[in-house]
């Protein structure tokens, strides 16, 4: 597997003497594969059952942990993700929201195009009257790196439909997902 070659030759240049890490590249090839499952797949497919409701007001999952790494520096982003919406009719099980945030998160990303997909996502896949996403982590490039700022957090947040420009539906939605 190329990962492998890579991260052998990588480990090497660091470790002139990396006789004891002789099976670290297979296990970092394995991390890779699982951490950037993300790529290709097909929305569709990870949201694939809807139920009938007359359910029309706010339904939110909130503090939905995900791990994602930078694509500037290659380094973790580990947060949490609040999502929610209005239904028209139809609704999706939160286990399902919480995959569309895994979807996203397991690539390399940036933090802000990262809560546009899943907003962008969720409307999409559902005929919603509004969407919400507001996300918030800690960057290892941050906290770790450069600046070392630890217990700095990252607050993005995306809106879709009527939400966009309702700024009492705006308020109640960042209210909920900050309550503890």
């Amino acid at each position: 597997m190329d990962i492998e070659r890579h991260i052998k030759s990588i480990i090497e240049q660091i470790d002139p003497d990396s006789s004891r890490l002789e099976k670290t590249p297979s296990r970092v090839a394995k991390v890779c594969k699982d951490s950037f499952s993300g790529y290709g797949l097909d929305i569709s497919n990870v949201v694939d059952k809807f139920y009938d409701s007359p359910m029309d007001d706010l339904i939110i999952l909130k503090n939905i942990r995900f791990e994602s790494y930078c694509e500037h520096h290659l380094v973790p982003m580990i947060g949490t993700a609040s999502v929610g919406y209005v239904p028209q009719g139809k609704i999706v099980g939160a286990s399902k929201l919480a995959r569309i945030v895994d979807c996203f998160a397991r690539r390399m990303q940036l933090q802000e195009r990262m809560t546009m997909e899943i907003a962008h996502a969720l409307e999409s896949v559902l005929d919603v009257k509004w969407v919400g996403a507001y996300l918030e982590a800690e960057h290892f490039c941050i906290s770790r790196r450069g600046v070392k700022k630890q217990e700095s957090k990252f607050v993005t947040r995306y809106f879709c439909g009527t939400l966009k420009n309702d700024l009492n539906l705006r308020r109640e939605f960042l209210e909920s997902v900050r309550e503890n």
